[in-house]
């Protein structure tokens, strides 16, 4: 009788460990610009874990790094991809997925206080600090000016750097104007620096649209996507669950700002409100119909070669873990 119950419960473990395993799931994001204050937190609060995943944290310096990554199969997903990267990876047919949009492209181009640059029509022959070409930073700041001002990338000198280099490359007078972050213009007050224009304002008047250029995204490989799609749904969840955090817990986001991403109190806290005006984890209808527009403008400007498939906006996942409240 007794061996018969020892059995039994044997057979019932059995059938109960693959729904606890944890799903092993590699992740790499750029330690700088948008990125890295969303991967601390991602990290510090253990989102993945509580979806029961088992993430393996990758960190690239370089912003075009994580895309790479994906080609080479290293990483099995990139959250905060540049969006023009993975629009030419997917051009150029390689198995990846856009399974979410992240980020906003929330910056604002300034000068120096008594800068004889006034707006982003002085730009002609000027030295500007932008992201790296290749992010979609770039390629947004660069339609922006051809677009909107008739400013062709051979009019101005584009500087990349990331946001510390180029702040310091503005105090030091070696560019005459940048895109910067809010974050970044926030945590300089005694600066005062001059505000120019708001990137999204820009965008929306060129497009025509009430939606925001989306910055960065989350791209899966699509051999893990096929053989783990449930591991996908339980990324897409705890993103959109440490999204929610962040606006809803300012204070804990904070705190983990501080500790993770070596943040001192007033920067964290500067981050964090506007985490709101940074930070989306959606991939409605809508959302895929701007990326279109990007994907579009992107091509027209030469900052994207060849045609994105349909089948690279993979809404299923979003769709399966938005029904959860």
């Amino acid at each position: 009788m007794i061996g018969r119950l020892l059995t039994g419960l044997l057979i019932l473990l059995t059938y109960q460990m693959p729904a606890t395993a944890q799903e092993k799931i590699k992740v790499g994001y750029w330690t700088s610009g948008f990125s890295v204050g969303f991967g601390a937190v991602l990290e510090a609060g253990k989102f993945l874990e509580r979806e029961g995943l088992a993430p393996e944290f990758i960190r690239f310096s370089d912003v075009n790094a994580p895309t790479k990554a994906l080609l080479t199969n290293s990483i099995d997903v990139a959250f905060a991809a540049s969006t023009n990267g993975a629009f030419s990876i997917a051009a150029q047919g390689a198995p990846v997925e856009l399974v979410l949009a992240t980020q906003v492209a929330e910056s604002n181009f300034v000068a120096l206080p008594g800068s004889p640059v006034a707006s982003l029509a002085d730009f002609k022959g000027r030295k500007i600090g932008m992201s790296p070409a290749g992010s979609a930073t770039y390629a947004i700041a660069a339609a922006v000016l051809e677009r909107n001002y008739g400013l062709k990338p051979s009019d101005y000198t584009a500087v990349p750097g990331n946001e510390g280099q180029l702040l310091r490359f503005l105090q030091q007078g070696d560019i005459d104007a940048a895109s910067l972050r809010s974050v970044t213009v926030a945590s300089v007050p005694d600066l005062k620096l001059k505000p120019l224009a708001g990137v999204i304002d820009e965008w929306k008047k060129m497009t025509k649209t009430s939606t925001p250029p989306v910055l960065g995204a989350a791209i899966m490989h699509t051999a893990y996507a096929r053989q783990n799609p449930n591991a996908v749904v339980k990324f897409v969840r705890a993103m959109i669950e440490a999204t929610r955090f962040g606006g809803r817990e300012p204070e804990q986001a904070a705190d983990m700002l501080r500790k993770a991403a070596n943040l001192d109190g007033r920067d964290a806290i500067a981050y964090v409100r506007l985490w709101d005006q940074i930070y989306i984890a959606t991939l409605e209808p809508q959302d895929v119909a701007a990326l279109k527009i990007m994907e579009d403008i992107f091509r027209a400007g030469g900052t994207l070669e060849g045609r994105v498939p349909d089948a690279f906006y993979a809404t299923g996942p979003y769709e399966q873990a938005k029904r959860r409240p």
